[in-house]
């Protein structure tokens, strides 16, 4: 039990120790006055997005960025995406929706809509952002300036998530709170090594002609996690990138209650620890499992550091996502209990291949 507790409390000064250069090193993607000129191709997939995908497309409208052209691509919705779109497009000229492709064999739908988008689009760079976001002004001037002077192929933004319920304030936060406690965001850039890879799919930012020269979602076409693998790829071929916080810049709300939460994250947790499911038990064992059992051991000298260390993560995890401090720190507990369920919903998914996703069944691999 004493070797145990002793690897609980390193490996959480570790988590900690990240959490803190995360912190000072602030890696958010910095506003910009400058205007650019350049032609943006903003790339949508929707898949039964009626619900969402007409707050994006005014939030695209509203920004201060003139030359773009927006590109939905309707992949095969049940719902009435492609008609909604398609009215505003009439009334937009900016913007155009066409109809996807039969979903051919060894792709996942989105990886697939991502790559008929690249087809259609004619931008000097592509954004591919989803559906169920919104944009703010000064994003496009922002990740262009970053993009030129970093010299960069990839830039990808880990947006600020919207949550209204109680369901999303136990689940969402658990994604920022992974990353920033996890991996130094910074080493993405400045570190050559592909293991220091992290990306969200919600807002990827490619420099059109390296996006065309590499095919960058064909090379990923069954990757669940497309996102990580790109910019892995990214890496290895030796092109600069980086993954950088939103800033403010670009809002997400992924999922609407409880429910929709469990199985969006429990369809992709498992792919984020490479499908190997030893290294997230571990992982589990480490962060949650470990603090429960010092907690349970009610030893005063025990508590102090490992309490302190979380609620210092906690506040600086939040901040840095723009999440409410206050109520990170009053549900953690209840978010780790769900990031355990999380975790045991995934590794079943995987085991008995239930994974779907959008009326799909998703290959894992």
């Amino acid at each position: 039990m004493t070797i145990f507790i002793y690897a609980v409390l390193i490996f959480l000064v570790i988590r900690f120790s990240v959490t803190v250069f995360n912190f000072l090193s602030n890696p958010k993607l910095p506003r910009v006055l400058k205007h650019y000129q350049d032609k943006v191709s903003i790339l949508i997939p929707a898949r039964d997005e009626a619900e969402n995908i007409l707050h994006l497309l005014e939030s695209i409208k509203d920004q201060d960025y003139t030359n773009y052209e927006v590109i939905v691509l309707d992949d095969d919705s049940s719902d009435n995406t492609f008609d909604l779109v398609n009215s505003f497009c009439q009334r937009n000229d900016k913007f155009k929706i066409f109809k996807g492709k039969q979903l051919p064999a060894g792709w996942l739908g989105k990886n697939y809509a991502c790559q008929q988008l690249s087809e259609l689009a004619s931008g000097k760079y592509f954004l591919f952002v989803d559906a169920d976001e919104s944009i703010k002004r000064g994003l496009i001037n922002s990740l262009i300036n970053r993009m030129e002077i970093g010299s960069l192929a990839l830039i990808s933004i880990f947006t600020n998530q919207i949550m209204e319920t109680l369901g999303e304030r136990l689940t969402v936060p658990l994604m920022h709170f992974i990353l920033l406690n996890l991996l130094p965001l910074r080493l993405v850039k400045l570190s050559k090594n592909p293991a220091f890879a992290a990306a969200s799919g919600q807002c990827m930012f490619f420099k059109a002609n390296n996006y065309i020269d590499n095919q960058w979602h064909e090379k990923v076409k069954e990757q669940v996690v497309e996102d990580v693998e790109i910019m892995k790829l990214v890496k290895q071929e030796k092109f600069n990138a980086e993954a950088l916080l939103a800033n403010g810049l670009i809002y997400c709300r992924m999922y609407k209650n409880l429910g929709e939460s469990l199985n969006g994250f429990g369809k992709n947790l498992l792919a984020g620890f490479g499908n190997n499911i030893l290294i997230l038990l571990f992982y589990q064992l480490l962060v949650i499992i470990g603090p429960a059992v010092l907690i349970l051991n009610f030893n005063v000298s025990l508590l102090v550091l490992p309490i302190t260390l979380i609620v210092l993560s906690r506040i600086m995890i939040s901040y840095l996502s723009g999440q409410n401090v206050l109520v990170n720190l009053i549900l953690h507990p209840f978010q780790m209990l769900f990031f355990l369920i999380i975790s045991f919903i995934s590794i079943k998914k995987h085991l008995f291949k239930t994974s779907t996703w959008k009326g799909r069944k998703i290959k894992t691999i």
